[in-house]
């Protein structure tokens, strides 16, 4: 008998096969038992039809517990009203283990129950459909960057200095040297980007901010791309494409998921490009006028985030901001040195900043004043002045946060449900 998967149930039709999984719910209704079977892949119907109320399959059925596992046979056949379009005529049952009582029931629990449990908890229909997205952002992320021939290069976890500074980072032990946990693949992107033209990195991040808000993690997942020769404009376009991208591909393939996560797809589907973009100061008198009480030189934080989100319904590039509050790499502005040529593209309803970016510094006088200015230790950076010795060019890139996209594209009120195990202020279990 063929061992399928549920979500390749149609191609078993009128078929014997076994199906392996753990029962997601059972019930009764006279001589018919019931039973719901996950294996990952989606949740099938099972039944038992029996005139004899001792039936062995009866007695098996009873001895089932939430999150039991087994083996279910028999055969397939189309049913419109099961919850897979398919159901299964169940001829054996075979326990693999009888599952102790299940913490996470039916009823409320909490967040902090639920996160102590989180092991447990991505099991649930809402949690495995947010993941099943991420999964399908994944790919299309890589999807897109490959198809445009951009070379996946891999950067280093591990560094001997810091791409803004040391002060939000995670410090260890490097043999008889510091090292930190990489906050970014960018400053190695761009020389690989001088080797390839187009690159690409994408890994886990970290970032020992002391953040306690729904929009920040610990450590995070990010894409950063890098292309030489590229500027601010040729990025912000990039950016544009990826992201709208990314939008039809999950409305396209997780639309099952995104109906049990009741999420409202209607703003997604208004996601076109061009973005409206504005500059800082552009959006510093839009804020104004709604209120804010944010001045010239101060980054935006959540409240400002959120006013943009109301002032646009779709995604917003905000260009040229002060230099002061970006990183050291940042070119400046020709007209206007005290600005950069930078891009933050934050969500549509309230989610943020995906996107910060922008072209670099490809002057090597400038760049190591700008080393000097932010009392960061040449040494460290001699590999990277190099690349502005030997045939530096313009060149410009971004990171795009996974976690923030993809609570953005669920709607998810905590960006903590978007990552299997959340690492978070002063928690890390499990």
């Amino acid at each position: 008998m063929k061992w399928v998967y549920i979500e390749d149930i149609a191609a078993s039709k009128d078929q014997e096969v076994e199906i392996r999984g753990w029962v997601y719910n059972k019930r009764s209704s006279g001589k018919i038992r019931f039973i719901l079977i996950r294996d990952g892949t989606g949740i099938l119907q099972g039944t038992i039809y029996s005139t004899e109320k001792d039936s062995p399959l009866f007695k098996k059925f009873d001895e089932l517990t939430q999150e039991s596992s087994l083996i279910l046979r028999g055969l397939i056949r189309e049913d419109k009203r099961a919850p897979a379009g398919f159901e299964l005529s169940i001829k054996d049952i075979e326990i693999i283990q009888i599952a102790e009582e299940y913490p996470i029931s039916p009823k409320e629990h909490g967040i902090s129950f639920l996160m102590e449990y989180r092991h447990l908890w991505l099991r649930s229909q809402k949690q495995h459909a947010v993941l099943q997205i991420r999964t399908e952002l994944i790919k299309a992320i890589r999807d897109f960057f490959d198809n445009k021939g951009f070379r996946n290069m891999d950067t280093p976890i591990l560094t001997p200095s810091a791409c803004e500074g040391t002060t939000t980072l995670f410090e260890t032990e490097y043999f008889d040297q510091k090292a930190y946990l990489s906050q970014s693949g960018q400053l190695y992107n761009e020389a690989t980007a001088a080797a390839f033209g187009k690159v690409y990195c994408f890994g886990p991040t970290f970032r020992a901010e002391k953040s306690k808000t729904r929009k920040h993690l610990i450590e995070f997942w990010m894409v950063e791309p890098e292309v030489a020769f590229a500027t601010l404009d040729d990025i912000i376009e990039l950016s544009e494409d990826l992201i709208t991208y990314i939008i039809e591909r999950i409305l396209e393939k997780n639309k099952k998921e995104l109906d049990i996560l009741e999420r409202d797809t209607e703003p997604l589907e208004r996601i076109k490009k061009p973005f409206p973009r504005v500059t800082y100061e552009e959006a510093l008198a839009q804020l104004k006028e709604k209120g804010s009480k944010i001045e010239w030189g101060e980054d935006f934080g959540s409240p400002e985030e959120n006013i943009m989100s109301e002032i646009y319904d779709k995604p917003v590039c905000i260009t040229h901001f002060p230099a002061k509050i970006k990183a050291f790499y940042m070119q400046p502005d020709m007209e206007r040195p005290d600005l950069v040529l930078g891009v933050d593209v934050l969500a549509s309803e309230g989610y943020g900043e995906l996107i910060g970016g922008g072209q670099r510094i490809h002057d090597s006088g400038l760049l190591e004043r700008k080393i000097k200015e932010f009392n960061l230790p040449k040494e460290d950076y001699a590999w990277y002045l190099d690349l502005r010795k030997y045939g530096s060019v313009p060149h410009s890139g971004f990171g795009l946060g996974v976690e923030r996209t993809l609570s953005w594209i669920c709607k998810i009120k905590h960006i903590r449900e978007s990552i299997p195990f959340p690492r978070l202020l002063y928690k890390i279990y499990p």
